[in-house]
């Protein structure tokens, strides 16, 4: 796919694919379209050209609540929790489209099946709370926080979609050691044990080439690499990229496909 603002091209021709229980890793440079590329798999953002499709379907003029019915959950760069709210009703925000009852049976929330609907989706987000370890800031206003900890309620709320495939947007930002520590253990477990595709962007190289099954390198919105962890990392043109190592092959032969 190719994404473009005006004359700005945030994606050129970039074409990968994911496979069902992967945990896979998009890195490069600030700027090179990692985000771009999340916006438009999830549906924030339409691509110029080009498609996607998510468990065989095209996907690709969806809005972002209609992926998230199929099964696409995210989290975002930049914190996006209502900060007024507490740590329980934001997550429980994410399992607002799997409500059934409307503003018609509603009001009977005694009798019409409202209430033990919300019970049941409170106790899967209290599952959620536990696995996150947050237990005791359940109660908590969102906007008191830690940062380290907001991340972690944004995730909560990613997971109580009970999505199959999850978009993780720099998951580990701004966090302490003991921190990521912590999120790359949640992460790995999300895969492994509740059976999620992982799709995520992240900086920190070490978590990237511990926890990944594979890894693919923008830089500038072009695929300059994909594979193995530590195929990538050998890479000439990721070395380039990260290290400004001089690169006088460019031929796509390099390229890790």
């Amino acid at each position: 796919m190719s994404l473009v603002f005006g004359g700005v091209r945030a994606l050129s021709d970039v074409s990968f694919s994911v496979q069902p229980g992967e945990l896979f890793s998009i890195i490069g440079p600030n700027g090179a379209g990692k985000t771009s590329m999340l916006n438009c798999v999830s549906g924030r953002y339409t691509p110029t050209t080009g498609s996607v499709s998510f468990k065989g379907k095209d996907v690709t003029g969806l809005k972002p609540n209609d992926r998230a019915e199929l099964g696409i959950g995210r989290t975002f760069q930049n914190l996006a929790l209502f900060g007024h709210m507490n740590v329980l009703d934001n997550i429980m925000v994410g399992r607002h489209h799997l409500l059934k009852n409307n503003f018609l049976n509603g009001p009977l929330y005694w009798f019409g099946g409202a209430q033990k609907e919300e019970l049941d989706h409170r106790r899967f987000c209290e599952d959620v709370i536990d696995f996150l370890e947050i237990s005791h800031i359940r109660k908590a206003t969102a906007g008191t926080l830690s940062y380290g900890l907001r991340k972690r309620v944004e995730l909560a709320r990613a997971v109580a979609l009970r999505p199959d495939l999850i978009l993780l947007d720099e998951p580990m930002a701004g966090m302490n050691l003991e921190e990521k520590e912590d999120m790359a253990r949640f992460i790995i477990d999300l895969n492994e044990e509740w059976g999620m595709t992982v799709v995520m962007i992240e900086h920190d190289m070490g978590v990237v080439m511990d926890i990944s099954n594979r890894v693919m390198v923008l830089d500038f919105g072009r695929k300059i690499a994909e594979g193995l962890p530590e195929e990538v990392m050998a890479n000439k043109h990721v070395k380039k990229a990260y290290l400004g190592e001089e690169d006088d092959d460019t031929d796509e032969d390099e390229q890790v496909a």
